[in-house]
């Protein structure tokens, strides 16, 4: 097993365990803390969405630091299976974990969510199908934050999207964003 530790509040410095995986590659904790720097104040509260859990970095992150609540979306089962056990060793009772495929869940929730984090496999389309499902459902609501991790090679047509800040971390972007009115 592999492990990333969560950065900051009432969780800060305990470790998340995660399959080794290809298509695993957990936000390193430089990014991370840039993120949650721009998140300090919406978190609070904060009904969050991680659609491509992965190691469930964020999610975690996000309730250690005072969301409300935080679902974990991941189609692999070995995945799922070692998000359950850290939401149990973490006494995450906030966080619900399901397996699905990221848009097949979109497709199906009519939740709206206040923070979703999308950092799918970079060599895939589904950073783009995802924002594309996100603005067509009824996900967000006005003042929805939709944080996106991405090759920058690979950063997706955002012309229904305005960038509230943006970064760069090496070969990856990072981008907080919310929806075009």
């Amino acid at each position: 097993m592999n492990e990333v530790r969560i950065i900051g509040g009432k969780w800060k410095r305990r470790k998340l365990a995660f399959p080794n995986r290809p298509t695993l590659r957990p936000t390193p904790d430089r990014a991370r803390v840039t993120l949650f720097n721009w998140l300090a104040a919406p978190i609070d509260g904060a009904h969050c969405l991680d659609l491509f859990s992965g190691s469930g970095a964020l999610g975690f992150e996000a309730l250690s630091r005072g969301a409300a609540s935080a679902t974990l979306i991941d189609s692999d089962p070995i995945v799922v299976k070692a998000l359950r056990e850290n939401a149990h060793r973490l006494d995450a009772t906030a966080c619900v974990i399901e397996r699905a495929s990221a848009l097949a869940f979109l497709r199906s929730s009519e939740r709206a969510w206040d923070i979703v984090f999308l950092d799918p496999p970079f060599a895939s389309a589904l950073l783009a199908a995802a924002l594309a499902e996100l603005t067509r459902g009824a996900h967000l609501h006005a003042d929805s934050i939709v944080y996106v991790e991405s090759s920058i090679d690979t950063v997706p047509n955002l012309d229904q999207w305005v960038t509230l800040k943006q970064t760069r971390t090496g070969a990856v972007a990072s981008l907080l964003l919310k929806r075009a009115v």
